[in-house]
């Protein structure tokens, strides 16, 4: 089994995050958990054990508060090696002319703010211990869509996980972008079961922090076999 490695998890309380918890706990990890639920994510510790599991709930895009987190991690556990930035959200209303300008600046918030505000709070801690740095990208942020707004925040996901990984890799750190396809996940209304599930990615984020310290796996890029 790999080193155990203590991780902050941004998005935690459901889909990705929820199964990315479960996963790295039951390959020996710790997890400090962060999401707006609080009810959500007291269960999920109460269910991974209080030895491997921090919950702090918290809006990732409150600079803040999720300073709060990561302190409040720390304390418990006595360091950071990885940090998942997983939190992020979609539209009701595809399209430029047709979208939704308050519907965006919440997006853009989080898709976007909120990745930038886990890195700049995280990679202090992370360059103490040559950490890793890993967040979820999508896709839609790898190829053009007609009138994604959304593709267009994935986008920008992306192009800062290539960028870190070079800023990181000046000390020995690794960071990892994760491009899922359509993930079956609380995103949407009905269950999509040809799609991605949340495993898929939690698999992938666990292949990542394993790989032997002498590499770094900079992308995983994920879709449905169909």
């Amino acid at each position: 089994m790999a080193k155990e490695k203590i991780v902050l998890i941004t998005g935690a309380s459901s889909g990705i995050g929820e199964a990315t918890a479960k996963t790295l706990v039951n390959n020996g990890h710790k997890v400090i958990l962060t999401a707006r639920s609080e009810d959500k994510l007291t269960k999920l510790v109460e269910s991974l054990g209080s030895n491997n599991a921090l919950s702090v709930a918290a809006d990732a895009t409150d600079f803040t508060a999720l300073e709060n987190v990561v302190t409040k991690g720390i304390e418990k556990f006595g360091r950071l090696d990885v940090a998942f930035a997983n939190a992020g959200m979609g539209v009701l209303t595809a399209g430029t002319e047709k979208g939704d300008p308050d519907e965006w600046s919440t997006m853009i918030d989080i898709n976007i703010k909120a990745l930038l505000w886990t890195a700049k709070l995280t990679l202090p801690h992370l360059r103490q211990n040559k950490g890793h740095f890993i967040l979820t990208s999508s896709a839609a942020g790898r190829k053009p869509i007609g009138g994604s707004i959304y593709g267009a925040t994935k986008w920008f996901a992306y192009g800062f996980g290539q960028n870190l990984a070079e800023e990181m890799s000046e000390w020995n750190g690794r960071c990892t972008t994760i491009a899922p396809g359509m993930v079956n996940t609380p995103f949407f209304d009905e269950a999509k079961p040809d799609k991605l599930d949340p495993q898929d990615v939690a698999d992938a984020v666990l292949f990542a922090i394993e790989a032997n310290q002498r590499n770094s796996v900079r992308e995983i890029y994920l879709m449905p076999t169909n």
